[in-house]
Parts: C-alpha cells; structure tokens; sequence
C-alpha cells in the first residue's frame, strides 16, 4: 500500500511539473487590457501603436530601435523619426484629430517570427541583435474603420524589444518578407497571461 502512495505521489508531483512547464508566462497589461513596455514584442509593438494614438513623440522616440546600422542607413532612419515627430506635433496642434488617424487598439496578436531566416541571421551578424519579430497591431481608427498595422519588432543587445517603424531603412534585409507573411491568428492572450 505504502508502495502505490509513494508512486502515486511521484506521478502526481510529475505531472504537476509538466503542468507548470505548459504554463503562460504572465505579463503586465496597461489600462486598455493589452501590453506595454519593453519586455515583449507585443509591448513595443502596442506602445507604438499608443504613440500614433495619444501623438506623443517622446513614447515614439522611447519606443523606436535607435540608430544602428552604416551607411545611408541611419541617415534615412533619423529622417524618418524627425519627419514623423513633426507629423505627431502637428497633429497635436489640431482641434481634432484626424478622422483616418488612430483612436485606439483593438486587436493584438501574439509576436511571430519571419519565414526567411535571413532578416534574423543579418541583425545578429551585423548588429548582434538577439531576436527580429513582428506583430500584428489591429487599431480603430476615428472614421470608425479599422486598420491592421504590421510592425517589426527588434530584440537588442540590452535584451529589450524596440519597434523598428522602418525597416527598409538601408538595406532593407531586416524587413525582407515581412509583408508576405500570412495573416496572425493567434491572439496575444493565448501566449501570456495578462495581469493588469
């Protein structure tokens, strides 16, 4: 009898283990129920998102991979940043904000890596990236559409993700086939457990 208990603790304790290993990790969720932060790749992609939403610059900036690459690279990048700020600027100046502009996050799916190998192989060889991803941002928009924004995400060498907003930026390799991929599907709650 003693046998079977212990056995049966054993297995029990088992597959309490396996049920431990299966299990989401848990995030932090901002106010609107969805990510936030540097800590994941669905976090930067929604703080991107956020960014357009609220017209502030500083979480754009704060939010966006910093410069990194040679040659006309970071040149094109840095453009890009400084015509986007003056765009949010503006924006914020108006009494109203446009109606194709973003009003908030709808949908989020979970954080999925390219096909190609290369756009991975190319920021770790180059600029000892330690991960390339993308996320699907779905937002509403003030017209009462909706639109899905596909956003590469950046795991850098100080182990934080940052959205890259341009990756065609010099040579474009980090970013080959990100608009090929197929649809998500995967809702980010279904790879985390969101605590608010």
């Amino acid at each position: 009898m003693k046998t079977f208990t212990v056995i049966a603790y054993l297995l029990m304790a088992a597959g309490c283990g396996f049920a431990a290993d299966a299990a989401k990790p848990t995030i932090k969720v901002a106010d609107d129920g969805f990510p936030a932060g540097h800590d994941t790749p669905e976090g930067v992609a929604c703080d991107l998102a956020r960014a357009f939403i609220k017209r502030d610059t500083t979480l754009l900036t704060n939010t966006c991979i910093k410069l990194y690459a040679g040659g006309k690279g970071p040149e094109d990048y840095a453009k890009f940043l400084q015509s986007t700020v003056e765009s949010m600027k503006k924006e914020a100046a108006k009494k109203e904000p446009s109606l194709r502009g973003p009003k908030s996050i709808g949908k989020v799916f979970a954080a999925r890596h390219l096909s190609k190998n290369g756009p991975a192989s190319y920021g770790y060889a180059a600029f000892d990236f330690q991960d390339i991803m993308f996320v699907d941002v779905g937002v509403f928009l003030y017209d009462g559409r909706h639109s899905l924004n596909r956003t590469l995400v950046i795991k850098d060498r100080d182990g934080k993700w940052y959205a890259h907003p341009l990756p065609t930026a010099g040579s474009g390799l980090l970013g080959d086939g990100l608009n090929d991929e197929s649809a998500s599907e995967k809702d980010f709650s279904d790879a985390y457990e969101a605590l608010k």
